[in-house]
């Protein structure tokens, strides 16, 4: 007997067969002892599983528990309307500010003058003269090494300082 005819006299049992394969599986009921075996031992395992089973009683009818339990599922399949935890209100300040505070810092440091270091000048024209100049003094001096012995130093006129 295979595995699909005990599928069938499963199914003849609980009376889903129609009435012609039903006459069939009665024919090989009726020819084969094992076939007659299995019905036997499916009938007795069937009541004895019946006999186990406790019979609720609902205090409704059948249709209105299961209303009950229809709404209790669809309340919650209900998406259910989330609000997000909002951000405080000094958190809504506080986020622009330090935006405007890199933007700041930012341009601070790109427009910042860079510090200008003394300079010195010297012209080959005249290699005697030197110039230096600090801006962040604001300052220029002037070195004159002319020798003493010229004719300029050796004059005495009201032009100098003595």
């Amino acid at each position: 007997m295979n595995e699909e005819f005990q599928l069938k006299l499963q199914a003849y049992l609980d009376g889903e067969l129609t009435a012609v394969e039903a006459r069939e599986v009665d024919n090989v009921v009726a020819k084969d002892a094992d076939a007659r075996a299995l019905l036997q031992e499916m009938r007795q395992t069937s009541a004895a599983l019946a006999a186990f089973e406790v019979e609720i009683k609902l205090p409704e009818s059948r249709e209105f528990y299961w209303s009950k339990i229809q709404r209790a599922i669809e309340r919650t399949e209900q998406p259910v309307a989330v609000r997000p935890a909002g951000i405080p209100w000094w958190r809504k300040l506080l986020i622009p500010a330090g935006g405007f505070a890199a933007l700041l810092i930012a341009v601070l440091f790109t427009f910042r003058p860079a510090p200008t270091s003394p300079q010195i000048e010297t012209y080959l024209v005249d290699s005697g003269a030197m110039t230096y100049r600090d801006q962040a003094e604001k300052m220029t001096v002037v070195w004159l090494s002319y020798p003493a012995e010229n004719d300029f130093a050796n004059h005495d006129s009201d032009d100098t300082i003595d």
